[in-house]
């Protein structure tokens, strides 16, 4: 793919395995990175979108129609800002599940993919945009999608506090600021790689994200990536390349 975006003065990468060169990335609290409190949680968490916080329901004192309208208010809006259902328990199966089957998913001819046509359909992209320089929205298409790809799974299958962004330096530190950064691999987690310096690399570094399917116990994971070879694809990796890994709030 050729990405065509550098508004930051971010290079433009080369066709296999580079990330978001581009400026992106909204964080919503818990799954894009507004961060907005839940008081109904107890204090104890972030809601994903005001979709989550309507969807939380006090066990006491709401009636059944009551809870009933405020479940089809968080549907609408999570549909609003991007999610195809509110965020909800989701196992780790069930996202790898999504992306092992968008596997051979490849770019138009202008180097556009279903990922950034729904990332740049949420008011998410334009917060990102300003937050990167002011740029226009559709300076999105035809960008670096790695991070959109992963984005997207966390949309579709409303996965908590996964974290949404186009650009990988922003969503890794996201997930450390968030308290949920590692340096070992999970199924389901968010892994970020620098390609020159590895794990002895720092966010600012990172290049490249993909899903964690696998620990191979081998000093390799199996994964499954978008924007690698201008498609999206099964990958095998050395731990070695990894910076570290964002988790997102699984159901166990």
């Amino acid at each position: 793919m050729t990405g065509r975006f550098n508004r930051l003065s971010l290079n433009r990468f080369s066709h296999e395995d580079k990330a978001v060169g581009v400026a992106a990335g909204a964080v919503l609290a818990g799954a894009v990175g507004l961060a907005m409190f839940n008081p109904l949680t107890g204090g104890s968490a972030a809601a994903e979108t005001p979709a989550q916080a309507a969807a939380v329901v006090q066990k006491s004192g709401v009636s059944h129609q009551s809870a009933k309208t405020k479940t089809v208010s968080a549907a609408t809006e999570a549909r609003r800002e991007g999610w195809k259902v509110p965020p909800h328990a989701v196992k780790p199966a069930e996202v790898i599940k999504l992306a092992e089957k968008q596997v051979g998913v490849r770019e138009n001819k202008s180097g556009d993919t279903k990922y950034h046509k729904w990332y740049i359909s949420t008011p998410h992209a334009k917060a990102t945009a300003k937050r990167d320089g002011g740029f226009p929205v559709r300076d999105y298409n035809g960008a670096q999608w790695c991070n959109m790809f992963v984005s997207w799974l966390g949309a579709q299958t409303g996965v908590k506090n996964m974290g949404w962004d186009a650009y990988t330096v922003q969503h890794a530190t996201w997930f450390k600021d968030h308290g949920r950064w590692g340096h070992t691999a999970k199924p389901g987690a968010v892994v970020f790689y620098d390609w020159q310096d590895g794990s002895d690399g720092s966010i600012g570094d990172i290049d490249h994200v993909g899903i964690v399917v696998k620990d191979n116990g081998d000093g390799t994971i199996r994964t499954v990536e978008g924007n690698t070879g201008n498609a999206v694809h099964n990958k095998v990796r050395e731990k070695s390349q990894v910076v570290g890994y964002g988790y997102p709030d699984y159901a166990r």
